[in-house]
């Protein structure tokens, strides 16, 4: 999608050298990568292979031993997440993490409170619960019915992903990444967002999704990045990923 734009866009991302080691393992190991502004890249691999610790390493909930990140080509190795969220780059999280005693807006009404929306808004974003309200509408949630009025802890797993997404689209980022955005959910609940992220990148958001629904990302994404023990094993197209043997071994463990 979009090839060609892509092309020519500045690297918005980037990472060297990545790595990561706990108690011995190497969770992440020498792992190199580019994002071109407007670009949707998929981050697939076997469980364990190093998608969510890469994924902490870019946003600042672990610091690497080695290698760097660099956003707009600036140096942000090791920032604390509410500075690199205040850059403009926001996450999902593969574990759901609402704030469970509050509704589902009021979920919302915290990230709008941020500094990077204030300093976007002027501080004058407008009132807050219908804003919330819109942005629960755009990911799903019906606007006449009360499921947004609901305390968190009473949703089912679909509306709690679908709130985790507007989480982190309240913040206004330029970089989304989605973090298995799909575990847990239907085929129709999938193909219900799937329109949703394809909005958010014909809004110009850059995207970044680890998942294991390999059909569905394959739809969307321009380019897919393959780990494997901690370290990236392919890179390309979704076709080209997936006839290497290097994929066919992470995957179905043979050379064949």
């Amino acid at each position: 999608m979009g090839g060609d734009r892509i092309e020519k866009a500045s690297i918005l991302l980037a990472g060297s050298d990545l790595a990561k080691s706990f108690g011995g393992v190497r969770a992440v190991s020498g792992v190199s990568f580019q994002l071109r502004e407007g670009e949707l890249l998929g981050i697939i691999g076997p469980n364990g292979s190093g998608k969510t610790t890469l994924v902490n390493l870019i946003t600042g909930f672990l610091k690497p031993d080695a290698g760097r990140v660099h956003y707009r080509g600036r140096d942000i190795t090791g920032w604390a997440p509410y500075k690199i969220v205040g850059l403009g780059i926001a996450r999902t999280f593969q574990m759901v993490r609402p704030f469970y005693q509050l509704p589902a807006y009021k979920n919302l009404v915290v990230p709008l409170y941020s500094p990077r929306v204030k300093a976007m808004t002027g501080g004058k974003y407008g009132e807050r619960d219908s804003v919330a309200l819109d942005l629960l509408e755009e990911v799903g949630f019906e606007r006449d019915s009360y499921v947004s009025y609901k305390v968190a802890s009473s949703l089912p797993q679909g509306y709690l992903k679908r709130l985790e997404l507007a989480k982190s689209m309240a913040l206004r980022p330029d970089l989304l990444i989605l973090d298995e955005l799909f575990s847990g959910l239907s085929l129709a609940e999938v193909a219900s967002i799937v329109p949703i992220i394809e909005k958010l990148r014909y809004q110009g958001k850059t995207i970044i999704m680890i998942e294991h629904r390999l059909k569905e990302l394959f739809r969307i994404a321009d380019r897919i990045m393959v780990l494997n023990y901690g370290e990236k094993i392919a890179e390309g197209s979704s076709d080209q990923v997936m006839e290497s043997e290097a994929v066919k071994k992470a995957y179905l463990g043979s050379e064949t």
